[in-house]
């Protein structure tokens, strides 16, 4: 468990008690056990960017509240780095760098995210809105529902991000790609 983890947890409890929800009730609407709930605030698990997204709609605050716990104040423009980003690190397979972190009430969520080769099976999941992603090296396998696409570098997907959905780099190569999540 790593001391980030631990804080985006107690900034979770922070908002469910803000809320005056119980844990079984934020579990439900979140569609995730109790039990898996209770290890997210405790900081015990990794957190996807789907699930901050969909407790950040449930609590109504920005995904950067929950990540930094401090509220961004700019509304004009926010600048980043090349390679930089506020960092999200899920796992060893999935890097993720959120590029409004410092601006207020983002219309969207744009990240770059890197996904280093696995062999194991990607879970989909869903949240609600739109997304668009755009490789920008790298090869992967896009799952949307029941369907799949290989994209290459240039390619895009818009959809509706409510349906399931997950990555998966190939070729035993990184994939990067520009996700942009519309709330």
């Amino acid at each position: 468990m790593t001391e980030q983890l631990k804080e985006i947890g107690q900034r979770l409890m922070a908002l469910r008690d803000i809320s005056e929800m119980t844990t079984a009730q934020v579990a439900e609407k979140l569609g995730v056990s109790e039990a898996d709930y209770v290890a997210y605030e405790k900081g015990e698990v990794d957190f996807s960017v789907s699930f901050l997204h969909n407790c950040a709609e449930l609590f109504g605050v920005d995904v950067a509240d929950i990540m930094t716990g401090e509220s961004a104040t700019l509304s004009m423009c926010a600048y980043v780095k090349n390679g930089k980003g506020f960092a999200i690190t899920r796992n060893k397979a999935y890097d993720y760098k959120y590029l409004a972190a410092a601006f207020r009430n983002p219309k969207a969520e744009p990240f770059i995210v890197t996904a280093e080769p696995s062999d194991t099976v990607p879970s989909l999941h869903g949240h609600e809105g739109q997304e668009f992603n755009y490789m920008l090296s790298g090869s992967m396998m896009f799952y949307l529902g029941d369907t799949t696409y290989q994209l290459e570098e240039g390619d895009s997907v818009y959809f509706d991000s409510g349906i399931p959905h997950a990555f998966k780099a190939l070729n035993n190569q990184p994939a990067k790609f520009l996700a942009i999540v519309f709330k």
